[in-house]
């Protein structure tokens, strides 16, 4: 299908800009390299190769990824210096220990004094140390130690003191982030995500340990405050697709957004003054809850449109207001959906399109499963 438009596509079908997604991980790097600050890009959006040598320039070093299929997946083909960004499960310690013990430098992350007795039961071969990271709270409130408890500190000790193990850096993910509206906002969390990390190097220090330091969100990193400068790594990810959610919040504008989700009208249902298209919540993710003006998505190029809900394999769309004109929307005709969260539809699809300017160039297949 290569040179093909994309009407040529058998729907529903996810579709990638690749001049977007360069020029989105160019500017990334700049503003990296600007800040004088290493991009460690996180892989969880796309999970494909393609576009993991897009945002590691080529280099298939330093990257994070949020399983480890993902992790065997790029380790097998070439990449390395790979950070498992997840508090570490314990029924995956002995995969963690292959790749460690396979890789020049594999990492994992914990929070919780239980995980670090798991790496103690399970030394590696061949003189090897486990690096890790330790996962810090600074506000997000999901995985990690809270910064200003005392147990964050007595942790870090405890991991820079154990046998076999080395503590690699602090990690802190500033999903607090995704709450905010406007640059002024963002900003305003990465500052505070930037000084928690800071400070607490700083106890680090005190305590006579040295080592690396990370946040990242895509928020932060497409606006980040000049204390970032100060941080060891940084490590976005969804920054190289963008979605709705991100240009909502200012990470982005529309036009950065690299992805979309072909649809087809498959029926008119003058009744209910709605079409129905082949995109349900199989092809679109569900994130955002409908509450958008234009519903689950934006279709583009018809701001009159709302994706009003969907079932598995149905969308049914209708106008925001007055009556629908059907003659404007044939059955089979092409509808372009912009998804709200990238990350969430990606993993929707066994297959990207990859195109330019249009034009089917070929396909992307990302890893699956955990």
């Amino acid at each position: 299908m290569e040179g093909e438009p994309l009407s040529a596509l058998c729907t529903p079908a996810l579709v990638v800009d690749v001049d977007k997604v360069k020029r989105n991980a160019q500017r990334m790097r700049e503003q990296c390299h600007k800040l004088g600050v290493q991009l460690r890009p996180h892989m969880k959006t796309h999970k494909t190769l393609e576009c993991a040598d897009i945002m590691t320039g080529g280099s298939r070093r330093c990257i994070v990824v949020s399983t480890l299929a993902e992790a065997t997946f790029y380790a097998e083909h070439g990449f390395d210096d790979i950070l498992y960004a997840y508090s570490l499960p314990f029924d995956k310690v002995e995969r963690c220990a292959a790749l460690s013990e396979r890789l020049d430098l594999f990492q994992v992350l914990l929070d919780h004094p239980d995980a670090l007795e798991q790496l103690r039961k399970r030394p590696l071969k061949g003189g090897r140390q486990w690096h890790v990271w330790l996962k810090l709270d600074c506000g997000n409130g999901r995985a990690g130690v809270l910064h200003s408890e005392p147990e964050a500190l007595k942790l870090a000790q405890a991991v820079a003191e154990a046998d076999g193990v080395e503590l690699t850096g602090v990690y802190a993910h500033c999903g607090n982030s995704y709450n905010c509206r406007g640059v002024e906002q963002i900003q305003a969390v990465a500052q505070e995500t930037t000084n928690f990390t800071l400070q607490f190097m700083e106890k680090l220090k005190a305590a006579g340990i040295i080592c690396k330091s990370s946040i990242g969100s895509t928020p932060s990193c497409s606006h980040p405050v000049q204390d970032m400068g100060k941080l060891s790594e940084v490590h976005p990810g969804n920054y190289v697709f963008y979605d709705v959610q991100q240009s909502l919040i200012g990470s982005c504008s529309f036009d950065d957004v690299a992805v979309r989700v072909l649809t087809r009208v498959i029926g008119h249902c003058p009744h209910r003054n709605q079409l129905l298209v082949d995109c349900g919540w199989a092809g679109i993710s569900l994130d955002g809850a409908g509450k958008l003006p234009t519903g689950y998505t934006v279709i583009e190029g018809h701001p009159n449109l709302k994706l009003l809900s969907m079932t598995q394999e149905h969308g049914r769309v209708e106008p925001i207001s007055g009556p629908l004109d059907y003659c404007k929307y044939p059955i089979g005709s092409l509808l372009t959906l912009i998804p709200y969260h990238s990350c969430a539809t990606a993993m929707m699809h066994p297959v990207y399109h990859v195109h330019s300017e249009g034009h089917l160039l070929g396909k992307w297949t990302p890893t699956r499963g955990w």
